[in-house]
């Protein structure tokens, strides 16, 4: 699909992500029963099988306080080094808060990460939406669009630091005065620096991830609205001569049958810890609210969606392999380069995904290769 001048559909390969369980309570809000678990034996044997099972990237998670049913967290750079250590081609992205780091302490962090992985670290920078993590530390909360003010100037700062030998930046937020890094990040082609993710949905978040980020990260959407995110991002990076790769979040529910795959989904909700996520819905609506033109993440979010903490549901990644490969490449026909999944079991799930899932997904992209579906070279 193309809109004006810009060509949406993604490139290569469609890649796979999953998100990293290195926080307690699993990846729904829910009392059903997830054989997911959130410490380190577990996940590295999670990181191993996902490398085998054709995941490229894993995302872990960021939260620093007990909140909406997460009781324990592991801070996720020290884990997405573990996880590099661990495997041999997995990229770990760890998710990180400006405000609560100082870019040149965590663009060090990063190039020692990398250094020691081979190239594979990663960053997601996440503006913030839960108040208590920077009030309690001591911090000052920023409004919504200060907070992506502050979010640019930092990936500006990283960028600068990881390709420049004598570093310079005056900002609002952040300065450097000929600040050499040494030793840099891993150069290969196609990567001068270790790629930076980035979520949100606001007109803020879109403009600054056209802009400076490489990747932009959205919460589940059903078709018309990756194409209206997908749309917007890559016409601002048009502006500025640059190309943004798309990554939709979505919950895979993979079952023999749909029945199976339906009834799972409908005992997650059906058994889901109403305080928990009241208090989450609140919260993060309170934080979009804040938005200048109301667009903030989980607006128009329900209670069903939410018990899935980023929208996973409505992806509607939910039935038989051979439901959800077909929906999976008709996103990547509007422009989906990655999917960041989450799975109630991850073990079991993430192997049932290589084995069944993933192999249709590669038959129907190829089938559109031969029918001569226009597509672009490169990642």
């Amino acid at each position: 699909m193309s809109v004006g001048n810009i060509d949406n559909r993604a490139a290569g390969p469609v890649k796979f992500a999953y998100w990293v369980p290195n926080v307690s309570g699993g990846l729904v809000v829910s009392k059903i029963e997830q054989r997911t678990d959130w410490g380190y034996d577990y996940n590295r044997k999670l990181a191993v099988l996902a490398e085998e099972n054709g995941f490229e990237y894993a995302l872990s998670q960021v939260r620093y306080i007990a909140s909406y049913g997460a009781a324990y967290q592991h801070e996720s750079t020290a884990f997405s080094l573990a996880l590099l250590l661990a495997t041999e081609r997995l990229k770990v992205i760890a998710a990180i808060h400006p405000g609560l780091w100082q870019p040149g302490v965590l663009a060090k962090f990063v190039a020692t990460a990398d250094q020691l992985s081979g190239g594979r670290a990663a960053v997601n920078v996440v503006s913030g939406w839960f108040k208590d993590e920077f009030t309690k530390l001591g911090e000052p909360w920023l409004e919504h669009d200060e907070r992506y003010r502050r979010s640019e100037e930092f990936i500006r700062v990283l960028r600068e630091i990881w390709t420049s030998e004598h570093a310079e930046f005056r900002g609002d937020f952040y300065r450097l005065h000929d600040f050499d890094l040494r030793p840099k990040p891993v150069e290969s082609p196609g990567r001068p620096h270790p790629e930076i993710f980035q979520g949100g949905n606001s007109t803020s978040a879109r403009r600054m991830a056209g802009r400076v980020s490489d990747w932009y990260f959205s919460n589940g959407r059903d078709f018309d609205g990756v194409t209206e995110q997908i749309t917007e991002v890559r016409a601002e990076a048009a502006l500025h001569g640059r190309r943004v790769r798309f990554g939709l979040n979505g919950f895979l529910i993979a079952r023999d049958t749909e029945a199976e795959a339906r009834e799972v989904l409908r005992e997650i909700v059906a058994k889901a810890d109403r305080d928990a996520v009241e208090g989450f819905g609140t919260a993060v609506r309170q934080a979009g609210r804040s938005t200048s033109d109301g667009k903030g993440m989980w607006q128009d979010s329900e209670f069903a969606d939410l018990v899935q903490y980023n929208d996973g549901f409505r992806t509607g990644l939910i039935g038989t392999p051979e439901q959800i490969a077909e929906r999976i490449v008709a996103y990547k026909r509007l422009g989906v380069d990655l999917f960041l999944l989450g799975f109630l079991h991850y073990l079991e799930d993430v192997e049932y995904f290589g084995k069944r899932v993933l192999p249709l997904v590669r038959e129907l992209e190829a089938a559109d290769a031969d029918r001569g579906e226009p597509a672009r070279t490169g990642s």
